[in-house]
């Protein structure tokens, strides 16, 4: 495995401040009006299917958008930017038959963030930047039937989720990234195998990655849509050794405030939140300025809630260096004894 940048451990900048995430990939790359041709190279001459909306390919086709992606965010004012890899597991990728290119996709994706990352670390030693593998919760749920009519029914295994996520992560971390971070967890058991498998992984090979867990409250119940209360997805997950545990996307950062503040109230973790900019309007587009979001995050920071904060869906490099500007100004939230 090759060297990388030296930079101090992520847990003590933790301690000192609080640190930004990067916000939304997506609702970048929708901004560059790619096309077809931009999602092939002759390697995927073999697949017939539209290749078109499967973003993580673009780190092997258009490693030029997403290295100039991770490059805005970090000139905002990001601590930490995602890998491309948000769908980059066998299961997310079979749904384009790109199952075979999963391993060069992680691995790719994360030496791409980790240039960028390094570019910036350099450019300013004080504000070491850092990469955290994206690991989305992939389209099959463990918990939940996808047939109405036949509720025992699984349409995949935890075993086969495990083995995915693995696969993944041996290809994040070959990359060079920091640290992991599960995020959108909609079913907590797939989070479950995810965590095994970064542990499992962790014993292998000998090397300690942080991870941070990140789930999701799909509307106003304030349930998860495997149906956990905040606190029950808390409870669920806190025998593992996490860095960070937090909520994003599907919420905004005003619906997003008291779940967040319940699990500052009941975790040991730092805890993470990155919302969307607010709720997506009738034509699925994101309405909040940057100022807006601003705003809303600011009582986050006033009630001492925050470790780690950034944007999900719609947010872009002005939304985060307004959450940058704001952040420099509170201290971090202080782990509970």
């Amino acid at each position: 495995m090759q060297a990388f940048m030296k930079k101090p451990d992520i847990q003590t900048q933790l301690e000192d401040r609080i640190l930004v995430l990067d916000g939304a990939m997506g609702t970048m790359i929708q901004g560059y009006g790619l096309q077809e041709v931009d999602f092939r190279t002759e390697a995927f001459n073999g697949i017939k299917k539209s290749l078109r909306g499967n973003n993580d390919l673009l780190s092997i086709t258009r490693p030029d958008v997403i290295r100039e992606i991770h490059e805005a965010y970090l000139q905002a004012g990001a601590d930490i930017i995602e890998t491309n890899t948000f769908s980059g597991t066998t299961i997310a990728q079979e749904d384009y038959e790109c199952e075979s290119f999963v391993d060069q996709i992680n691995l790719v994706s994360a030496q791409i963030a980790r240039q960028a990352a390094d570019k910036f670390t350099a450019l300013d030693s004080s504000k070491p930047r850092y990469v955290a593998g994206s690991i989305g919760p992939t389209n099959k749920t463990a918990s939940i039937s996808p047939d109405v009519n036949d509720p025992g029914f699984r349409s995949i295994t935890f075993d086969q989720l495990k083995v995915a996520f693995k696969q993944q992560m041996k290809g994040l971390q070959e990359g060079g990234v920091d640290l992991f971070l599960i995020e959108t967890v909609l079913d907590t058991l797939n989070a479950k195998a995810a965590l095994m498998a970064a542990f499992e992984l962790r014993d292998e090979t000998g090397i300690e990655l942080p991870v941070m867990l990140s789930g999701t409250i799909t509307d106003a119940s304030g349930r998860t849509l495997s149906g956990q209360t905040t606190e029950a997805f808390l409870i669920s997950i806190a025998h593992f050794p996490l860095l960070s545990v937090g909520i994003n996307c599907a919420l905004g950062a005003k619906n997003m405030l008291p779940y967040v503040k319940e699990l500052s109230r009941k975790s040991n973790f730092y805890i993470s939140a990155h919302p969307n900019a607010g709720l997506p309007n009738e034509m699925g587009e994101y309405d909040e300025s940057p100022e807006m979001m601003q705003d809303q995050i600011r009582e986050f920071l006033d009630q001492g809630l925050m470790n780690i904060i950034g944007g999900c869906c719609g947010s872009t490099p002005d939304h985060i260096r307004s959450i940058a500007e704001l952040c420099a100004k509170y201290e971090p939230r202080k782990l509970n004894e």
